[in-house]
């Protein structure tokens, strides 16, 4: 067993993590230990996480103890960088935390100097200056690497950036200098943040809690008229709406509204908010009061100002999804849906059922029926089809002169075919080759019958039906 991680008193009494837990206590009899636990630590800092989001929403974990917050744009809410830096600190302090916090404007400057160094805010290109002193470890190579360096008496960062890059390169490869690059701001890094950047936010943040419905709901109002307003300037439409609501102990809820169509009027976004919050199995509970409340907009579309027809259709369309939208914040969006087709000539699989709220990245439209023909297909088929059984039929391709369905007979008046549909050969398992039929019977129904198979010597193709013209 070996120590992971010192407190500030241990550290002061010379130990040091990796040690074995037997030469520690060695050195310190009495020492207080505590096994460590890794599952936990990293749902501590997600938490930390999700609470550091009310100042930023752009925030980043940085394994195994750390997080990177973007507070560009951010500061102005706070009065200064200094202030945003000293709130951040104390409201971590307040909760029993040491931490160390960084402002500067390349992420891996302020990441190293959390860690490594001293300073607390690093003007605008003052990033070289910063990163000098620090140790050789502080970039974060392999300890061969390290030792190497510090053996050919390089000791700090600022001996390595004083001597050509080249050098290293051609020792250590390539990551050396990237390292070095991105630490002096020259280099811009990946970052990866933990949940979506909204695309447009805004926020209130309130001097006192508050917990009244009244006080929430007239919060939100206010933050949706400002979203649609920034949404009419750039000419779009909300796609995923996202209230956050931070309570003053640090507990974060989220609610998501998706719609159906690009949105921008503050009515109908408020209803669609409000149908959700009625459906929730866990109720929004205020605690102590919420100090800060969020709309952020997830995804947005192009949306030009609406221009009906004579007809009307434009406003119809709108409302049906208007309508679609409630029902699915109220039953949930896989309880409401409708279906797209699929470029096949399979039948089985000429339509998906998705979520009416769902967000095609490509524009679906249904083929045109011809205006005086009838359909060459059912609007919907069986699934699976339905086995029937044929008394007469033409060979050998010949349609059935009547049938039986569901202990019924129907006589066959009319019919059109075969019509032969093959399987998808790239798809498994292949279905068999199907003959379709289109048929009417003497009191005018139609239907869609197949068969599986051929007459043969002593062969007899099984028929079913797979559906029913309107």
């Amino acid at each position: 067993m070996r120590i992971v991680a010192l407190s500030r008193a241990a550290r002061e009494t010379k130990l040091s993590t990796g040690i074995t837990l037997a030469d520690a206590r060695a050195r310190i009899p009495d020492l207080w230990v505590e096994e460590a636990d890794p599952l936990a630590d990293a749902a501590l800092l997600e938490a930390i996480a999700e609470d550091c989001d009310r100042i930023s929403p752009v925030v980043m974990i940085d394994k195994p103890d750390g997080l990177m917050i973007d507070i560009t744009g951010c500061d102005h809410l706070f009065g200064s960088e200094a202030a945003l830096r000293l709130a951040l600190s104390q409201r971590l302090h307040r909760a029993g935390m040491n931490v160390r916090t960084v402002i500067a404007s390349a992420p891996e400057t302020a990441r190293t100097l959390a860690r490594f160094g001293h300073a607390a805010i690093v003007a605008p290109g003052g990033e070289e200056v910063a990163i000098r002193k620090l140790p050789i470890v502080a970039l974060g190579l392999l300890d061969d690497h390290c030792t190497s360096i510090q053996r050919a008496g390089l000791k700090t960062i600022g001996a390595l950036i004083d001597r050509p890059g080249e050098l290293f390169a051609a020792r250590f490869g390539e990551e050396i200098v990237v390292r070095l690059n991105r630490l002096r701001g020259a280099v811009p890094a990946p970052l990866t943040a933990r949940r979506i950047i909204p695309m447009i936010w805004a926020e209130r943040r309130f001097a006192e809690p508050i917990g009244h419905v009244a006080d929430i709901e007239a919060a939100l109002a206010d933050l949706a008229r400002e979203i649609c307003c920034l949404l009419a300037e750039q000419r779009e439409g909300g796609r995923v709406f996202e209230a956050g609501y931070y309570r003053a102990d640090g507990a974060v809820r989220r609610i998501v509204v998706e719609a159906g169509r690009p949105l921008r009027e503050s009515v109908v976004l408020l209803r669609l908010f409000r149908e959700r919050l009625d459906a929730l199995a866990d109720p929004l509970d205020p605690g102590f009061g919420f100090d800060q409340v969020r709309l952020s907009i997830l995804a947005a579309e192009p949306l030009n100002a609406l221009q009906p027809g004579l007809d009307g259709r434009a406003i119809e369309d709108d409302e049906v999804a208007d309508l679609a939208d409630r029902l699915s914040m109220r039953f949930g969006a896989s309880r409401v849906v409708r279906f797209l087709p699929e470029n096949t000539h399979n039948p089985d699989r000429a339509a998906r059922v998705v979520p009416a709220s769902f967000n095609p990245t490509a524009s679906y439209l249904w083929p045109e029926p011809a205006t005086d023909e009838p359909p060459l297909r059912p609007a919907q088929v069986f699934s699976p089809p339905q086995k029937i059984e044929i008394r007469f039929a033409e060979v050998p391709d010949g349609p059935p002169r009547c049938f039986f369905w569901r202990q019924k007979k129907f006589d066959v008046l009319r019919a059109e075919g075969p019509e032969r549909i093959a399987p998808e050969w790239w798809r498994e398992p292949a279905d068999g080759v199907r003959d379709y039929y289109r048929i009417e019977d003497v009191q005018g129904r139609r239907f869609w019958l197949f068969r599986v198979g051929e007459y043969g010597d002593g062969v007899q193709p099984t028929w079913y039906l797979h559906g029913v013209f309107g």
